[in-house]
This record gives C-alpha cells, structure tokens and sequence, in this order.
C-alpha cells in the first residue's frame, strides 16, 4: 500500500466530490489477490440506486476483462425482500462456486448522521473585530437567518471484497470505508464512489490494477 500517494491523488480527484475514503483495510495475507469472475451486490432499499451502481461497477470490471455479474440478475426479489438463515446463505455460496464465482465485492450503507455547518462568505473570515459592538453586529445574523447553517447528512458506507474460494469460507480480502456527504443526483454520486473504490483497490493491487504501472513493468521486462 502507497498511503502518501493514494490520498494525494484521491485529493486531487475528488476534493470537491460528495465521496470520500475514510479508511482503507486489506488482509495482510494477500498481497495481491486476483479474481476471473466477481458477484456485484449493492445491498440497499433504493432499487434505482442499487441499478445504477450494479451496472456501473460491472462496466469497470469488463474494461478490464474481468467477468462479472450484477446481484440483481441472480437473486430474484423474493430473495433480498425476506432474511436469510445462515444455512441459506452457504447453499448461495455453494450456487456460486458452482458456477466458477471466485469473489463477493458487497457494498451496503451502514449508518448516517445529520450535521450542520456555517454558511459564511470568504470575506468574513479575516475579519477582526476590535469591539464588542462591532462583533455583535457584525454576526447577529445567527440569531434570525435561518439559511446561515447548511442541513446536510452523511452517510456512512462501506464496500468489502470476499473470496468465496473453496476452502476459504467468505474470508474478508479488502475493505473500504467511505462517507457519502448529502447526495443529490444518485449518478453522479454513483460515479463519485465507483471511481473512489476502483482507485483505492487499483493501489492495494486487489483485482484492479493501476495500468501506468503494468506499462512500466513491462518496459522494464523488455529492456
């Protein structure tokens, strides 16, 4: 993992975006981890939302000429709409193994929190009050705005990848923990956190790989 480098670039990519990457875990037993075909489950009651990010996700998976397939095209709706059993859940795992699956890559929203925040211009910022008077006056404003805080929620969510190989019993390959701030247009957020998790495991060289480096290593081999 290249910690100093992935935040750079992720600030530089989506330093205005409404995703961004809290956390970053990969088990420490893999140092790369390679999968020929990915089962993509976008675990939420938003049925448009789950659509979007399915299909989305798939795309980056065969731009690379990776098999993937989206949960929406495997489980029917009584499936996701009841809770499953344990027993349940490993009869899905043994359906999937047999039919070559080697990976879960499972994202779900797991919480969110309201916040407020100052609306103030650039301009106030600087200034400096040297009387009590001109301070209040200068920030009454709070008392009866009711625009001068900006509502917005976060949502907490979290993608993890899953070996579903045998012998390995939905063991955790990699995890990324990401805060969508107040989101609006669900494709453009969609967008926003499918490039975040790409990026993220591209440098953890979990099943994605950055293709800059894969030029350089095979310029080196040549020379």
């Amino acid at each position: 993992m290249k910690p100093f480098a992935l935040l750079t670039t992720m600030f530089l990519l989506f330093g205005c975006s409404s995703a961004h990457l809290i956390s970053n875990w990969k088990n420490p037993d893999y140092v790369i981890f390679d999968a020929s075909k990915v089962l993509i489950v976008g675990m939420t009651q938003n049925e448009e939302a789950r659509v979007e990010f399915e299909t989305k996700l798939k795309k980056e998976f065969r731009k690379r000429d990776i098999e993937a397939m989206r949960s929406i095209d495997l489980f029917d709706v009584s499936f996701t709409d009841t809770a499953k059993t344990e027993e349940e859940l490993d009869e899905v795992e043994q359906l999937l193994l047999s039919r070559d699956f080697d990976a879960i890559l499972l994202t779900k929203v797991v919480g969110s929190e309201d916040f407020k925040k100052f609306r103030r211009r650039m301009s106030e910022l600087d200034q400096l009050y040297g009387k009590f008077r001109d301070d209040y006056l200068g920030n009454q404003q709070i008392y009866y705005e009711t625009d001068y805080y900006d509502q917005y929620t976060v949502y907490h969510a979290e993608t993890s990848l899953y070996c579903i190989c045998i012998d390995k019993e939905r063991e955790l390959i990699w995890r990324g923990a990401i805060d969508i701030t107040d989101p609006i247009d669900i494709k453009k957020t969609t967008e926003d956190y499918i490039k975040l998790i790409v990026l993220a495991m591209e440098e953890q060289d979990i099943i994605f790989r950055n293709e800059t480096e894969d030029a350089d290593e095979s310029v080196g081999l040549q020379r």
